[in-house]
């Protein structure tokens, strides 16, 4: 079902701007988009109602919405005089930039939670940082655009990652299915790269495999074998297309038992087999 799902990207290693519209968000409405993209939200005005992931999420003033690659969103309702900045990479950008610690850190971060309400003052300083980007997207030609995209890409996964870490340690605490998130989250960030077992991670949390399952699917949407496969398949996809690394030596670094069974899972994921990916994707 969710394979078939339409699909999100950019035609640019990265977008930004604010011609979000209400008519634009209605197009969304009926029926769920899987990003291939990342996109930072920031909303200045308006309010949405949508889920990511299966979750509802509310989308007020001042708030900042970080959607990751292989989300599934709909809007339910958009209400006010929309005022959205956005600041998208694409998935080709992501794949080929060789960043991808950056991004499984957004990745953990977000789990569950993808909204992130700031201050006022904040919410206007962060306004202020992307009225700059999009004057230098507008001003600058496209190859400025293209070798200012590692700096940005790092910069901006920092500073949200600065945000949600404070978010997290000066909110009010948590629940218990929310911290079974975190940390099954922060495992897989460690140890993707070395199993793959679901039974593993429960383990190591001090609970069964089955509370486990049910917890994260009810915080995140996901399932456990989603968030593991997403970071094992966004690092191949990684070294795929910014190393000369052998399909064998990608497949070692992942701890799989041999490429035959890396293949397997890879063209399962994706549709296409490795060495397919790496030549055409």
């Amino acid at each position: 079902m969710e394979k078939e799902l339409p699909k999100i990207d950019l035609p640019e290693p990265w977008l930004i701007g604010t011609d979000i519209s209400k008519e634009l968000l209605s197009l969304y409405t009926n029926y769920p988009v899987r990003l291939k993209c990342e996109i930072f939200v920031l909303c200045m005005d308006g309010e949405v109602d949508a889920s990511v992931n299966l979750n509802r999420i509310e989308v007020r003033p001042n708030d900042i919405i970080t959607l990751t690659p292989g989300s599934i969103f709909q809007i339910y309702r958009v209400d006010g005089n929309l005022k959205i900045y956005f600041l998208g990479f694409s998935s080709k950008y992501i794949e080929e930039s060789n960043q991808t610690r950056a991004m499984l850190d957004s990745i953990y971060l977000t789990l569950g939670h993808p909204v992130l309400s700031l201050k006022p003052e904040g919410a206007s300083v962060m306004q202020d940082y992307l009225k700059l980007l999009i004057r230098m997207y507008e001003t600058f030609p496209e190859k400025m655009r293209t070798e200012m995209a590692p700096n940005l890409y790092a910069d901006i996964h920092k500073g949200v990652s600065i945000l949600y870490k404070n978010k997290n340690t000066d909110k009010s605490p948590v629940s218990k299915s929310e911290q079974i998130c975190r940390n099954f989250g922060q495992l897989v960030m460690q140890h993707y790269n070395q199993t793959r077992n679901v039974a593993w991670y429960a383990e190591k949390l001090g609970i069964t495999h089955a509370h486990l399952c049910t917890t994260v699917k009810q915080v995140t949407g996901k399932t456990c074998v989603d968030i593991i496969s997403s970071m094992v398949i966004m690092d191949a996809k990684s070294q795929l297309k910014s190393t000369n690394l052998s399909i064998q030596d990608i497949s070692d670094s992942l701890n799989f038992a041999n490429m035959s069974f890396f293949g397997k899972y890879f063209k399962r994921n994706v549709g296409m087999s490795p060495l397919e990916y790496r030549n055409n994707g």
